[in-house]
């Protein structure tokens, strides 16, 4: 069988491990120190704005605090992108919340400002005000932060933004992750960077980011005994998986520049074949190409090309199935335009990590040729 090859496998830098290293030699290993503190302040002046950031377990974590630090809690209402991971929406019911499902535009994959709007309206007429909208930069490319921004802040209702997928992209020259009223990062092994798991929360103020860490590390009270008078969780990076992120933020922008020559590479060489579409940026978005994504011209041609590449032992994947289409969510109230269920039907997502060789990209562009040659 041919080698594997991933669709975005973890990519190190060498520097990671004089950070470990470091932790293991001073006994750093407990989830506080140095390399914590070293890398919220490395995602800090990456984002070059105004923000503070609180390393955690993973981007649900982060996501699950943002709506604590809401005060979303139970029978309230978040409005969820529908097009996303389930981790966008699950933190909603650990809250005793109900999620709100709202469809996609076609321009960035992402939230449609009109159907969001459609849904504040519709919940306030049913005597409910949502308690925050969780908007997603969906494979890397940037919401229409205007249009949902206005909306959210004509019914003064907060933004989450989940950045999860779009570090290193920037919209109108600001990076994704400084939009939302609180935003998060994830650095899960498929990541753009990763610490193998691992999230941070991106706050306003530092008063936000301090209440989050208390939240984050059992909610103990200041006292020289275990006093707690709220729950807390267990959500805190530790100082060896932070050490990984330090090594890995030197070589971010490396890895962005990788995956959009990915993007690219494969839009140059599939140009021929007419029914192949891409994801283009608007004018002033910049997309990390976390992952490059096409649009075949059925749910029959895209299954088709996926198990031709899946022989060739190539992984790829459809995108995301929308959450109102999702078996757990099925009683969910959502407002659609047909937008996410056609791109779930029609669309794949490429190998795409900033590793992959040039042997390997031309092994995929050739078995995707050999498909439509018959």
């Amino acid at each position: 069988m041919k080698p594997k090859i991933w669709l975005s496998s973890p990519h190190m830098s060498g520097a990671e491990q004089t950070y470990i290293k470091e932790a293991f030699d001073t006994n750093w290993v407990a989830p506080l120190g140095p390399n914590v503190n070293g890398f919220e302040q490395d995602i800090k002046s990456y984002l070059n704005q105004d923000r503070h950031v609180a390393a955690l377990a993973s981007g649900t974590s982060a996501l699950h605090l943002s709506l604590i630090l809401l005060g979303v809690s139970h029978g309230d209402e978040v409005i969820c992108q529908s097009k996303t991971f389930s981790a966008s929406a699950n933190p909603i019911v650990y809250q005793g919340a109900k999620p709100i499902f709202v469809d996609s535009e076609r321009d960035t994959w992402n939230m449609c400002p009109n159907q969001l709007e459609i849904a504040i309206t519709d919940r306030l007429k049913k005597g409910k005000k949502p308690k925050a909208i969780i908007a997603v930069h969906l494979y890397g490319m940037p919401y229409k932060v205007e249009g949902i921004n206005e909306i959210a802040l004509k019914y003064d209702i907060p933004i989450i933004e989940d950045s999860a997928e779009s570090l290193g992209s920037l919209y109108k020259g600001q990076n994704c992750g400084t939009f939302g009223d609180l935003s998060i990062l994830s650095f899960n092994g498929n990541k753009i960077i990763t610490t193998s798991g691992g999230g941070a929360l991106v706050t306003k103020t530092e008063e936000q980011k301090q209440e989050a860490v208390f939240l984050a590390t059992q909610a103990r009270d200041n006292a020289p005994h275990y006093e707690h008078s709220q729950i807390g969780y267990n959500y805190r990076m530790s100082n060896i998986v932070a050490g990984i992120g330090r090594g890995q933020m030197t070589i971010l922008d490396s890895h962005v520049s990788k995956r959009r020559s990915n993007y690219e590479f494969y839009k140059s060489n599939l140009a021929k074949i007419d029914i192949i579409k891409f994801l283009e940026e608007p004018i002033g978005y910049f997309s990390n190409r976390w992952l490059s994504c096409i649009l075949l011209d059925s749910f029959e041609t895209r299954e088709k090309l996926r198990l031709a590449l899946e022989k060739e032992n190539i992984e790829s994947r459809p995108l995301w199935k929308p959450m109102h289409l999702q078996p757990v969510f099925k009683d969910a109230p959502s407002y659609c335009n047909g937008v996410a269920d056609d791109l779930f039907q029609k669309g794949l997502c490429l190998p795409s990590g900033s590793n992959l060789t040039p042997e390997q990209l031309d092994r995929v562009i050739s078995t995707i040729n050999m498909y439509f040659a018959g």
